[in-house]
């Protein structure tokens, strides 16, 4: 079967790392059906990166399940113009259940949960909630149970799962070097916002790792922030006894993609810039809650250089309790930042 013709609608409509998340899964869908056209369900603020995702061929807004029933109907309508073919609920909730049912898109796959189920035709049998598996795992189980349905080989992906133009990098990195005064040491991003999602390090957890990794290492530190995060970059500043510099993210998602990909190594915790840097196969170091559904194994990264650690268990499940193994961090930053040979 080519698909010739035919089109997927795609749906990742919660938060960014959730969506980065998708990328190998929708690697693996244009890599077996190269000829099926994939359209992605996405809202507003990750709206940039799908529109740049080099798997897909188009994009739909979603207003949300708090839009008006009028920005509902118009969703709907969008939909339904576009006669898909398949769907693959990737995050399925009665909102998003719902809204293919209602499409009538003929064939409907998302994973075996809750009641809402019932409004597809195909379901798989996952138990995600058991977090045995990282979450990028369980999105291709999804789309190799799609492809064997309909008789295709499925051709597994590989990192890095996007790939910029050599130029839209270059020009980046010689931003990036001219706004923030920055050299040809090795850049290390260290961010340190969470974003609301996961709970990450404490300031000084934060700051005695940077403190740690610049004097061992001649580097560049570089403190990401996203666009409400400046102040606690600012504050991660004046405890770190070393100079170094502020990025705040103020010309959009995209640009702040492009900067993550320019960086040798990536530090932080379970949050969307993780996923972001991962995507383009940097090196990251990131720090995770003890929860099992946010543990390390569920929100693996997709890169193939990453070193994580995980808290103790305590009753607020945050990461205050955690001792970093700096020996172990410091074997890893030294094997980052040793150029390999060609």
């Amino acid at each position: 079967m080519n698909f010739e013709g035919q089109k997927l609608l795609v749906i990742r409509n919660d938060k960014l790392g959730d969506f980065m998340l998708i990328f190998p899964a929708l690697a693996m869908l244009k890599k077996s059906a190269p000829k099926l056209q994939l359209i992605a369900l996405v809202p507003a603020y990750t709206a940039p990166i799908a529109q740049n995702c080099p798997y897909l061929d188009g994009v739909i807004l979603d207003p949300g399940k708090q839009a008006s029933k009028q920005a509902k109907r118009d969703l709907l309508a969008r939909i339904k113009d576009h006669h898909f073919d398949y769907a693959i609920n990737f995050f399925s909730n009665a909102y998003n259940a719902l809204l293919v049912w209602r499409a009538k898109i003929p064939h409907r796959l998302a994973p075996a949960t809750k009641w809402v189920q019932i409004f597809y035709t195909h379901r798989l049998t996952q138990r995600r909630s058991r977090s045995l598996k990282p979450e990028f795992e369980y999105n291709l189980d999804l789309v190799r149970f799609f492809l064997k349905q309909r008789g295709v080989l499925t051709i597994e992906p590989q990192a890095p799962f996007w790939v910029l133009n050599p130029d839209v990098l270059t020009r980046q990195r010689e931003k990036l070097a001219q706004e923030l005064g920055l050299s040809a040491k090795p850049w290390v991003f260290l961010h340190a916002g969470s974003g609301g999602s996961a709970p990450t390090l404490t300031l000084e957890q934060y700051a005695h790792l940077a403190n740690t990794l610049l004097e061992h290492f001649t580097i560049d530190l570089i403190l990401s922030a996203g666009p409400t995060e400046g102040a606690l970059a600012h504050q991660l500043v004046k405890m770190i006894t070393k100079p170094v510099v502020v990025y705040e993210s103020r010309q959009g998602l995209l640009d702040f993609a492009h900067s993550l990909a320019c960086a040798r190594l990536l530090i932080c915790g379970s949050t969307g810039p993780l996923h972001l840097g991962a995507a383009f196969n940097v090196p990251t170091l990131a720090f995770y809650p003890s929860h099992a559904t946010s543990s390390a194994l569920r929100w693996q990264p997709t890169n193939t250089a990453h070193l994580s650690f995980s808290s103790p268990v305590t009753p607020a499940n945050d990461l205050s309790g955690l001792k970093i193994p700096l020996s172990q961090v410091l074997e890893f930053v030294q094997g980052v930042l040793t150029p390999t040979a060609p």
